[in-house]
């Protein structure tokens, strides 16, 4: 099966619309310090003190310096606790935001990278700074994104199919595997039932069901940050269910609980139609709606379950080139 078109994910606008709001913040601060700047080009101690006043125009910069044109370090580090004069010198030509290319509006806003001194992700601001069309050097300034509120809104997961290939070495060998058949698939028809009762009643939001070691780990609605391990015992153990009190189906859930049963038996379908290519594991969200399946051949999927349900989908016209 071959890749999927490489198009722009939420999670990828979501990180666009990010760096415009903080490529708007700090333009324009960045273009008025570098004039600033230029008239003290020359002069360690002016330069200091005009970084450490225009830090304050940055209000989430964690660090603000001046470098020559081949990124040699001319003034101090200044940061809101003050000047560092110790980073005087100090080549940053190796830096990841010096090896990108300022464009002709003179300001970069550099792709992320993890910072020497923390190592935390952080970017870098770089700003032209001229006078009279000669490139004297750039400023930097340095953001932590930990510190930028612009980062908090959560991107949704999309709802297309996507594949996503694994371990090469895995993809190589397949031919030379056949599927081994596990406790699981000799015992399916008593443990689906069992793992569809638990999310129908006993409040499981998300469920991934180990097929060759037997296994599954579950969500529950009551304590959603921790996973429970289902080892092969108790998968095949009504009283299980016991454990886990009695919930209602939730009506935020985007998986019909009637299409519960379906979606576990196209995974059984998929666990036992080739000797091959089999799957090894499949899990399903409700709240999101996704199903992920990984096969033999260590590749994965994720799609949502009208489409994982729908037989003519590309999904299933594409399991013949897997």
């Amino acid at each position: 099966m071959n890749e999927q078109p490489n198009q722009s994910s939420p999670l990828q606008l979501g990180v666009a619309r990010q760096r415009a709001a903080l490529w708007n913040m700090a333009a324009v601060p960045m273009k008025r310090l570098a004039a600033q700047c230029a008239k003290v080009w020359r002069e360690r101690d002016a330069l200091d003190r005009t970084l450490l006043r225009g830090i304050d125009d940055l209000p989430y910069a964690r660090f603000l310096y001046a470098m020559t044109p081949d990124g040699r370090q001319i003034s101090s580090n200044s940061s809101r606790e003050g000047l560092l004069p110790e980073e005087f010198g100090r080549d940053r030509s190796h830096r990841p935001y010096m090896q990108q290319v300022v464009p002709e509006s003179g300001f970069l806003l550099s792709d992320a990278y993890i910072s020497m001194r923390a190592g935390r992700p952080s970017l870098t601001a770089v700003q032209k700074v001229e006078t009279a069309g000669t490139l004297l050097g750039y400023l930097g300034a340095d953001f932590d994104l930990r510190d930028l509120p612009l980062t908090r809104e959560l991107y949704k997961e999309p709802l297309q199919w996507r594949q996503m290939k694994g371990d090469p070495a895995i993809r190589g060998a397949l031919f030379l595997q056949t599927r081994a058949e596990s406790l699981l698939d000799r015992q399916i028809e008593q443990v689906l039932p069992l793992l569809e009762e638990l999310i129908c009643d006993h409040g499981v939001f998300h469920c991934k069901i180990h097929f060759s070691s037997s296994r599954a780990s579950v969500w529950q609605l009551d304590d959603p940050y921790s996973y429970r391990m289902l080892d092969f015992d108790s998968l095949i153990d009504p009283d299980i269910c016991l454990a886990y009190p009695q919930h209602p189906y939730p009506q935020k859930a985007v998986i019909p609980q009637g299409e519960i049963r379906a979606i576990l038996q196209t995974m059984r379908e998929l666990r036992f139609a080739d000797e091959v290519i089999y799957l090894r594991a499949g899990s399903l969200n409700l709240f999101n709606g996704l199903i992920g399946l990984t096969f033999s051949c260590d590749g994965s999927h994720y799609i949502s379950y009208s489409e994982f349900l729908t037989k003519d989908s590309p999904f299933w016209r594409g399991l013949g080139r897997l």
